[in-house]
């Protein structure tokens, strides 16, 4: 069952569900989800001597991609067609009878942007920040600020506790994550 707005606000007042900064209600709060606000770190993909990213490989795609952070204020510009990867300012902690969806809001997505590829559940006991997969499908570029309301994260009850939430897991590779990870498919076993 998704929360309402009355037991999103229940479970955050009650620390069940745990989110840092404390959110504003007044202008987070929708009537089945909770905004989150873009982060101040973004990772793009640099000028490199590979030809092709090779998912079968060891590389480590952090050697791939930069790190670029904005300060209070500046403008982060999203070039048509480009593809980034950036974190929400908010940090979150699920129980473990509770996972959470990330949807972009229309109001950006009517201009161009997506906040996510395929990334956008996070499963019970998840702790850290929302990585999101930016892309502007536009032909205009989109200037970003930090604290922008970019997504909206709808909460979702599980019929039981999961039996292996996932901090608990030996292959969560993204938890406690606080800045714009890079793609860990490498530490992955192959086929």
């Amino acid at each position: 069952m998704i929360l309402s707005d009355r037991d999103i606000k229940k479970y955050i007042q009650e620390r069940k569900i745990l989110i840092f900064p404390d959110p504003d209600f007044e202008t987070q709060l929708g009537s089945c989800s909770l905004d989150l606000r873009l982060g101040n770190s973004f990772k793009t993909f640099r000028p490199t001597q590979y030809p092709y990213l090779d998912l079968r490989s060891k590389k480590n795609f952090e050697e791939v991609m930069e790190e670029v952070i904005i300060e209070e204020g500046a403008p982060f510009i999203l070039q048509p067609k480009e593809f980034v990867i950036a974190v929400t300012k908010e940090e979150f902690i699920l129980p473990d009878d509770i996972m959470a969806r990330l949807d972009g809001r229309s109001s950006l997505g009517r201009l161009g942007l997506v906040v996510h590829s395929t990334a956008a559940r996070f499963d019970p006991g998840w702790k850290g920040k929302a990585v999101m997969e930016l892309g502007n499908l536009g032909i205009m570029p989109i200037i970003l600020y930090e604290g922008l309301r970019v997504a909206a994260l709808t909460f979702e009850t599980l019929s039981s506790p999961a039996e292996f939430p996932y901090t608990k897991q030996k292959d969560h590779k993204y938890a406690n994550q606080s800045g714009s990870d890079a793609s860990k498919l490498n530490e992955e076993s192959k086929p």
